[in-house]
């Protein structure tokens, strides 16, 4: 299964080797456009990083129940998602019946400091982190490996740049301070009914993905032609997948490709890390200019991260829509 998802290596790339750039974005250009996730390695990540914000995870979903609750997520969508808080409302795959996702989930953002003005104003979706009492270096952990994946994506931002056959800085204003999302999940064992899932067939909202590798397998991908494969786990690797924001971005040039994990069953827990890469909250997505002419009209309005955000959560998480019933 494995070499249905192209495997890119970024190493040359990073190092400026001559001719990397264009190799790398024919692979990437392929790779979005054919199949909506592809690996990367040589991506200078640090692999004792990666275990330690997976052991950080699970250190904080071994907490009580009542302790992580008392973080309980808000409307910036930063904080802890209970065990079966969440229904995919908002995909367009999900067949059947909705039903509650059997997963609980922090929710991280860019930790910005008290005094920050959008912390004082209280501007949506750039509020604080909610951060657990007592758990020796979590906080420090998952902040470095936020700013290792911000670091990590923006070296991207070129090859996916030239890949829409744009300007390689073309991105760098919109992603100047990019907005972003670390969700640590937990899939613990589960017994599912039928059509229930970890987390059902559904497209991501970001403009891209990145998901480090465990040693538990669970995620699925849909081929283009409606049938599932099981997303191997390649170990020193991230999966990359583009997401909605991208593909309404380019005009669906680029794919947003269905997923979904499958419940966790007795006995095996599974820890999932994945990040949400974004351009600034208020920055506008018009249609790219390359991915538009007479004969191919823009399928969307402009939109930002935030507006697109609200429709986003208000249909798929629980806190959303008690506060918006309070």
């Amino acid at each position: 299964m494995a070499n249905e998802i192209p495997i890119l290596d970024l190493s040359d790339f990073l190092a400026g080797k001559p001719g990397a750039h264009a190799a790398i974005t024919k692979e990437l250009q392929y790779a979005a456009e054919n199949v909506g996730f592809f690996f990367i390695q040589g991506h200078g990540v640090s692999q004792d990083l990666v275990e330690a914000t997976f052991e950080a995870s699970r250190r904080f979903h071994a907490l009580g129940e009542a302790e992580k609750m008392a973080l309980k997520a808000n409307t910036h969508n930063i904080g802890y998602m209970g065990h079966g808080a969440s229904i995919s409302r908002a995909s367009q795959v999900y067949e059947g019946e909705r039903k509650t996702n059997l997963v609980a989930a922090l929710f991280l953002k860019r930790d910005l400091a008290p005094d920050h003005p959008d912390i004082v104003n209280n501007k949506r979706f750039r509020g604080a982190n909610q951060w657990p009492q007592d758990l020796d270096g979590f906080r420090e952990t998952t902040v470095n490996y936020m700013n290792a994946m911000e670091g990590l994506a923006k070296s991207m931002l070129p090859i996916y740049a030239r890949a829409l056959d744009l300007a390689d800085d073309f991105f760098a204003t919109g992603f100047q301070e990019p907005q972003y999302t670390l969700r640590l999940s937990h899939y613990p064992p589960s017994v599912a009914e039928d059509n229930q899932f970890g987390l059902a067939p559904h497209t991501d909202s970001s403009f891209l993905t990145m998901l480090a590798q465990n040693k538990v397998e669970g995620l699925q991908v849909r081929r283009t032609d409606g049938t599932w494969i099981d997303a191997p786990a390649l170990p020193g690797t991230f999966l990359i997948n583009s997401g909605d924001m991208l593909r309404r971005w380019s005009n669906h040039r680029f794919l947003s490709t269905p997923h979904r994990a499958v419940a966790s069953t007795a006995g095996r827990d599974r820890y999932a890390i994945p990040f949400f890469f974004d351009a600034h909250a208020d920055y506008v997505q018009t249609c790219l200019p390359t991915c538009t002419d007479a004969d191919n009209p823009p399928l969307y309005e402009p939109t930002t991260y935030t507006d697109y955000m609200l429709w986003f959560a208000k249909k798929n998480y629980a806190h959303f829509q008690e506060d918006a019933a309070e």
